[in-house]
């Protein structure tokens, strides 16, 4: 269930690490008030590094699109799946080997900057490390592919199966690690979200010793740290509905939630088991015939307080119900407001 804190998150924790799609930005705009709220989180003398599983892009690149949105953003804040994915590397087969390099721009670099050396695909390797690349060749992946099978070691970047583009939602790497998977019948390393090696990686380079993983989706960002050992917020400017959240089983549930990044400034309050309801700041919800409503403790109608505190409430509510019954509430008549910057 939700915890509860204190004060804000930022008296807590020393270390904020931010997811960038949904978080940060939707597609190429920066989600409203999201500079401004990382700036204040700067302010109360807390760290900030921005993770992402995409491999394909090098530090610096991220780091200069963030400026661009107005987030004050160096190099050295941002960490990728691809530099935790050349840790991994680096760590198994040693600094100074040749590695087949199955990617992009930014795998490579991070390789490169690990103290290996990337070498194409039918070349002799220690093993294959793979991450998205829109221009990586289909008779390199064959032949990466027979290699696999056939015993190359083989670390991934990532398992993302969607990716956001200019175009819409498309393929992401982890569709190419289910092929190859498929193919040879070995599984990989995965060092992305929401495997822990990023996470570790993110701790290592920006440092904290409290560190707070903030995502918009369960199942990377929020499963992510809970295999990390690390708290979380999940922020519902991204991918994250009431449909996804009602239905989150306990690993993928968040220790904190808020409509957005100001969510990090503001003390959270869990709501209250009360019978066979959950209260919190005015808000009462209930499950009756499997349907979960969520209403203004006093009056009965739609509540006037935090919507924030509305859906924690029907995250509560929700999760005891699925956790006693083991079947997700029916959210059609949930009456829930908006969360405060919530895309969905």
């Amino acid at each position: 269930m939700l915890r509860t804190s204190t004060g804000p998150l930022t008296q807590t924790y020393d270390l904020a690490m931010l997811d960038l799609d949904g978080v940060v930005y939707i597609g190429p705009d920066a989600v409203p008030g999201a500079a401004d709220h990382i700036a204040a989180v700067r302010k109360e003398g807390v760290r900030v590094a921005f993770v992402t599983n995409n491999a394909a892009r090098p530090p610096e690149a991220v780091a200069a699109h963030l400026r661009e949105l107005g987030v004050s953003a160096e190099t050295e804040d941002v960490v990728t799946s691809a530099q935790a994915a050349a840790r991994v590397a680096a760590e198994r087969w040693g600094a100074g080997a040749e590695v087949v390099l199955l990617g992009a721009e930014g795998l490579d670099t991070a390789l490169r900057e690990a103290g290996l050396a990337p070498v194409g695909a039918t070349d002799d390797g220690a093993g294959v490390v793979t991450g998205y690349g829109p221009d990586v060749a289909w008779r390199d992946i064959m032949r990466v592919a027979v290699r696999i099978r056939d015993g190359l070691p083989w670390i991934a970047s990532n398992a993302d199966r969607t990716i956001p583009t200019v175009f819409g939602v498309a393929p992401g790497h982890g569709v190419q690690v289910e092929m190859l998977t498929r193919f040879s019948g070995v599984t990989p390393t995965v060092a992305g979200k929401p495997e822990r090696p990023l996470l570790d990686e993110t701790v290592r380079r920006v440092g904290g010793r409290r560190p707070l993983m903030v995502g918009d989706r369960l199942d990377t960002d929020i499963e992510g740290a809970r295999n990390a050992g690390v708290d979380s917020l999940l922020v519902l400017t991204g991918v994250t509905g009431l449909a996804e959240l009602v239905a989150a089983p306990e690993a993928l549930r968040p220790t904190y939630l808020a409509g957005d990044l100001g969510g990090l400034g503001v003390a959270h309050e869990a709501p209250e088991e009360d019978g066979a309801e959950w209260t919190l700041a005015g808000w009462r919800g209930r499950v009756v015939d499997g349907a979960l409503e969520v209403v203004e403790d006093r009056a009965g109608q739609a509540g006037t307080g935090d919507p924030d505190d509305a859906w924690r409430v029907a995250a509560a509510t929700a999760w005891a119900h699925l956790d006693r019954t083991g079947a997700v509430v029916d959210i059609t008549a949930a009456g829930l407001p908006a969360a405060s910057g919530a895309a969905r």
